[in-house]
Formats: structure tokens, C-alpha cells, sequence
């Protein structure tokens, strides 16, 4: 909206110099010299940059007597920028900026033609201006982000009424900062709409299918480019007949394919997995979310980061409730997703507590139902028919109190589960403990590897091991450099497969027939 601002502080100091008896110059000088002003207040970000720019010609030509608007007026704003900062051309803010005026400036009005012809001309008229903005600027949203917006159209027509209501008593409550109790009084009344914009916001892409995951870079922006344009062909209706037909089939195939893409990410997701998984590695990013399930109950081993990855392989794997959760230790990407869980967990075995934010998770997850217990060496119980116990930590010690080297090390097996063992994100020196305490012996099928595959490990211990897949729970081109080489190629020798969600997604194990059974979402 900041074009809309900048327009509105012009507006407004302009007519107030007019009212006052000032000339043109006056108006013009005193208009430019309030734009600055508010430029400095807002910050100069990229696309308030360009809306000023345009805002200070549109001034000028006014003040020379030639006014002008449009495409001119853009055209010389954005190449008059650019030379001036040829880094602009990579600023997201400046590329979207630019593209949704010149949306408005050329696509509003057949747009408002042809939704005139299905509504209320109102309406098409409220509708055409953000649809403009959405379909011009969609291709360039492709370049850079992992989603596009199917509400957009709609929340930006609810945001809108409120925005220069913001400005207007924002401004004013800057402008009046000399006297406190007005200002304060001003800033109170401008959260209201400021407010109804981030609910807007926060609610409309919290609903469900509000938004399309698509990948990044040119091809998405090709795609995307291409589904735009023949929307807004649909939408105008050219003269070709045959061009008609090919811009409806290209909505139609896409439309399906959006909606196809959410019910299996919805309600049929669990469909797309196979049924006889005991263990599944989810894909969420660089974090820990591992689902083991025995019989009719389900524990989850961390939660990563984020709620909504998490959210989506609960989903994908059919998990409605979850037996036991199983917080290692209070780091962000082990944890930040657990108080999504609150109401859905019955029993919670957590790692040392060391910050009252760590208490706060647990205090969340406790006022949902859950029943809190604490994790250490000798801790046990059951899993449907699989039985686990912890390994790790030893309790009460001075020499790991908490983090990661306190992770809570788990050893399962039995009722259908392969023997598995679950390393938090341990180093090498506990990890060394670990292996001389003796309470890491025999077989084992499923190693979860310690910390992402950092280089920090010991091989004797995935020596000792042996086990034939190695799960490894990373982000795609996370900033660690995790999983290291030397962890891959230890993980080798030591007769391990390394099973990586980066590379192949959800990694669901189980066992037939004694043996060990892999699924992967993606072949690496």
C-alpha cells in the first residue's frame, strides 16, 4: 500500500496549502518537502522508494504545467531508479512494487470489463484492482517463494478499506508526538485497523488450501506466468475463439491439479503412504520428527521447527493422537513445533529443563492433558507391544546438565518395530560414554544418526552398531554443511545406509518377513 500512502500525504498537504490561499509552487514545494518527511518516517524500502519517486514526478510535471500520469510516469520512475541503483533490479519489494502498478495502470479496467459481464459492476471494480496485482505479480512471487496464495485476491480486499485509515491517524499521532497524551490517544485509535490488517493476514493464510506450494526459481515462474495469463484471458475474453478454449483448458488443468494437490496433502494424504510402516523419518526440514508405531499406539520422537511441516507428515502418515512424545532436549529445531501438539499428547518424556522457556513448553503441553516425565537412564515402558528405554542421559550429571549432549537416547524394539536406536544430537564424547557404559549391545536395525550427521561423532559406536539404515533427519542445503562427508563415509564403513529426508523425503521402515522394508517419498 505504500503508493496509496504516498498519495494520501500528498493529497493531504496539498489541499490543506490550497485551502490556506497557497499557490501552485507553494502546494507543489511544500508537497514534495511532506513526501521526504514521510519517506525518512517510514523508512526508505524499495517499494516506497519507487511509490515516492513517482509520487515527487507526478508533482513536478504539475508544477511545470504539463501534468501527466500512467505508464510514462512509471516507466521513467523505475529506469530513473535503476540507473541511480542498479541493485534495485534484485530487490523483491522494488520488482513487485513496480509490477503491481503497472498491473493497475494497464490490467484493471478489461479486467473490470469482463468481471462486469458474471457481477455487480461494484464489485468487478473492487475485485479487479487486487486481481490485476495478483495475476501480474504472481510469476515474480515464484522466483523466490515456496508458495503462492489462493486467497490473496479476497484478503487484500478486506485489508484495503483499513489502510489509509492506518496512515491517516498514524501519521497524525507522529505528527502530534509533542503532545503525549493526544499522541497517545491518536496511536490507540490507529491499531484498531492496524490490527484488522494482520488478522486479515494471519487468518486468511491459516485457512485451509489458502495457499499453493510450488518450487522455486524460473520454471515456477514460467508456470505460473502461463496459468496467469490465461486467467486473464478467460477473464477479458478476447476475440479469438480458439484462444478462449486454450486459456480455459490451461485454468481448468490447473485448477484440477490444485485441488488434487490438496486433498492429498489433506484429507487423503494418508493414501499416499504405504499402511505397514513401524517407523517414519518425516521430512521437516533441518530438525528431528520421527513417528514410531506399535499396534494402536504412536509415539513421536521430537517435533522440529515447524508446525505446519509437522502438521503435514501427521497428516501424510495418518496420525491422529500421539501416545508418547519424546522432547531429546529444548532446542529450537527439536522442539519449536511441540506446543502445537497441546491436546493431542498423553504422556511426555522430556530432557533436562534449563530455561523457563523450556518449562513453558512443557506447562503448554501439561494444560492440554499431558502428563509430564522426566527422561534418564532407567526410564522405561511400553509402546503397544514394542518396549523402550532410555540410555542417555545418566540422571543428575554435573558433567552433561542439559543440550545437547543431555539428549534423551532411546533404545526400542519389539511388537513390529525394528530394533532401533535414536541418538538426539549427541557428540562424540558423550557418545564415547555412551558406547563404554555397555547398555548399547547386540543388533540393531535403524540408528537415528546424532545431530543432523555432524562431523562431531564416534564410529566405534556406529561400529558397535551396525545397523543397515541410518536415518538422517536434514534441511535441503541447510547452512551446517549437514550431513558432513566424514559422517557419510563413516556411516559406510561401518555397513550403514544413509537415509537422508533432504534428499529423499519421508522415510517410512517396518519389517516382513524378519526383514528390514524401506519406503522413500522421493528416490534419491
Amino acid at each position: 500500500m505504500s503508493g496509496a500512502n504516498c498519495a494520501i500525504v500528498v493529497a493531504a498537504v496539498f489541499w490543506l496549502v490550497s485551502l490556506l490561499g497557497g499557490g501552485r509552487a507553494l502546494r507543489v514545494a511544500l508537497s514534495l518537502l511532506a513526501l521526504g518527511a514521510f519517506v525518512v518516517l517510514v523508512t526508505p524500502e524499495p517499494s516506497v522508494i519507487r511509490a515516492s519517486v513517482m509520487a515527487a514526478l507526478a508533482m513536478l510535471t504539475l508544477l511545470i504545467g504539463r501534468p501527466s500520469a500512467g505508464l510514462a510516469m512509471l516507466s521513467l520512475a523505475v529506469c530513473g531508479l535503476l540507473i541511480a541503483d542498479p541493485w534495485l533490479a534484485a530487490t523483491p519489494g522494488f520488482a513487485l512494487s513496480a509490477a503491481a502498478t503497472a498491473a493497475l495502470l494497464v490490467l484493471s479496467r478489461p479486467l473490470l470489463r469482463g468481471l462486469g459481464r458474471w457481477m455487480p459492476v461494484p464489485l468487478a471494480l473492487a475485485l479487479s484492482v487486487p486481481l490485476a496485482a495478483q495475476l501480474v505479480c504472481g510469476p515474480i512471487v515464484a522466483l523466490f517463494s515456496e508458495t503462492q496464495s489462493v486467497v490473496g485476491v479476497v484478503a487484500n480486499l478486506l485489508a484495503a478499506p483499513a489502510a489509509p485509515i492506518a496512515t491517516v491517524i498514524g501519521l497524525l499521532a507522529c505528527l502530534t508526538s509533542p503532545v503525549p497524551p493526544l499522541a497517545d490517544l491518536l496511536a490507540a485509535a490507529a491499531w484498531l485497523p492496524a490490527a484488522w490488517i494482520q488478522t486479515t493476514a494471519t487468518v486468511s493464510a491459516s485457512l485451509p488450501g489458502a495457499t499453493a506450494a510450488v518450487p522455486v526459481g524460473p520454471l515456477a515462474a514460467t508456470v505460473v506466468a502461463v496459468i496467469s495469463a490465461a486467467a486473464t484471458l478467460v477473464l477479458v475474453r478476447p476475440r479469438s475463439r480458439r484462444l478462449r478454449l486454450v486459456a480455459a483448458a490451461v485454468v481448468v488443468i490447473a485448477s484440477a491439479a490444485s485441488v488434487a494437490g490438496m486433498l492429498l496433502r489433506g484429507p487423503l494424504a494418508s493414501m499416499t503412504t504405504p499402511r505397514a510402516w513401524t517407523i517414519a523419518a518425516c521430512d521437516i526440514g533441518q530438525g528431528d520428527a520421527v513417528l514410531i508405531r506399535s499396534g494402536s499406539q504412536t509415539a513421536l520422537v521430537d517435533t522440529g521447527a515447524d508446525p505446519d511441516a509437522l502438521t503435514g507428515c501427521l497428516a501424510q502418515t495418518g496420525t491422529d493422537r500421539i501416545d508418547l512424545l519424546v522432547l531429546t532436549h529444548f532446542d529450537l529445531d527439536h522442539v519449536g513445533a511441540a506446543t502445537s501438539l497441546a491436546g493431542r499428547v498423553d504422556t511426555v518424556l522430556h530432557g533436562p529443563v534449563a530455561e523457563p522457556a523450556d518449562q513453558r513448553i512443557l506447562d503448554e503441553l501439561a494444560a492440554g492433558g499431558a502428563a509430564l516425565r522426566g527422561g534418564a537412564v532407567g526410564t522405561h515402558g511400553s509402546l503397544g507391544s514394542a518396549e523402550w528405554r532410555v540410555v542417555w542421559p545418566p540422571p543428575d550429571s554435573a558433567a552433561f546438565p542439559s543440550g545437547n549432549d543431555a539428549s534423551i537416547v532411546v533404545d526400542i524394539a519389539g511388537g513390529g518395530v525394528p530394533r532401533m536406536l535414536m541418538l538426539g544430537d549427541l557428540s562424540a564424547a558423550p557418545q564415547r560414554q555412551l558406547l563404554a557404559s555397555g547398555r548399547v549391545g547386540g543388533e540393531y536395525a535403524v540408528v537415528k544418526v546424532a545431530h543432523h550427521g555432524s562431523r562431531d561423532q564416534e564410529p566405534a559406536l556406529y561400529a558397535q552398531i551396525a545397523a543397515p539404515a541410518a536415518l538422517i533427519s536434514v534441511g535441503e542445503d541447510n547452512d551446517y554443511g549437514h550431513p558432513r562427508k566424514e559422517t557419510l563415509i563413516m556411516l559406510e564403513a561401518a555397513g550403514s545406509r544413509a537415509l537422508r529426508t533432504d534428499r529423499r523425503g519421508l522415510v517410512l521402515l517396518g519389517e516382513q518377513g524378519g526383514r528390514l522394508v524401506v519406503w522413500t517419498e522421493r528416490q534419491e
